[in-house]
């Protein structure tokens, strides 16, 4: 554990953050998903959802709700049915969305509310944000300070690695305006966001 203070252990939770929560995981390849599939903008509700779901779980962690919840009978139960059944829904959504020029502005999106409910119900975001938490110390024998501080600072990370997916998403949209393209491509990301989500369950 890192207790300097000055710089370096800002530098450290910041680059700790970037690695292991912006990893691939079902919050992150979600957004980069649906950023494909319905573009920047028609991505930024179920994108916004995620952020502030994993802000919520941020604060969770922070003051050790989590541990509150996991001791409930079968609680952690709950969350993965929960997360595992939006992700199989997602995934079908992602999978049999027609190609971009074939749409219409009617078209529905995914929403707010279901970004926001798979990433409290995440199981990767728990574990990689509690391990970043717990894992640098800003300010030795300051324990309010430090963790206002590490809230503050890991939340605007939070912000900036799930725009950072939802970009890398959106880019891949230009070509999806070919039908055989856009198939093999929304059927590639549906995949790769069970397999993510499988592996994220199964450690």
């Amino acid at each position: 554990m890192f207790e300097q203070t000055g710089l370096y252990p800002i530098l450290t939770l910041l680059l700790a953050s970037l690695i292991i929560m912006g990893s691939p995981g079902p919050s992150t390849i979600s957004a980069t998903a649906v950023g494909a599939v319905y573009g920047f903008r028609g991505s930024m509700s179920y994108v916004g959802g995620l952020i502030v779901g994993t802000v919520v779980v941020l604060l969770a962690v922070a003051v050790g709700v989590v541990a509150v919840l996991l001791s409930v009978p079968h609680g952690a139960s709950a969350l993965t049915v929960i997360s595992t059944v939006y992700i199989i829904y997602l995934a079908f959504r992602i999978a049999t969305a027609p190609p971009l020029a074939r749409r219409s502005d009617h078209v529905k999106t995914p929403a707010f509310t279901g970004g926001f409910l798979l990433a409290v119900a995440n199981p990767k975001a728990y574990l990689a944000i509690a391990a970043v938490f717990a894992g640098v110390s800003l300010f030795k024998d300051q324990r309010t300070l430090d963790a206002v501080i590490k809230i503050m600072l890991l939340s605007m990370m939070i912000v900036i690695i799930h725009l950072c997916w939802l970009l890398v998403g959106a880019s891949l949209s230009r070509f999806l305006q070919n039908p055989t393209i856009s198939r093999t491509v929304n059927i590639s990301l549906a995949g790769i966001l069970i397999v993510t989500t499988a592996l994220a369950l199964a450690g």
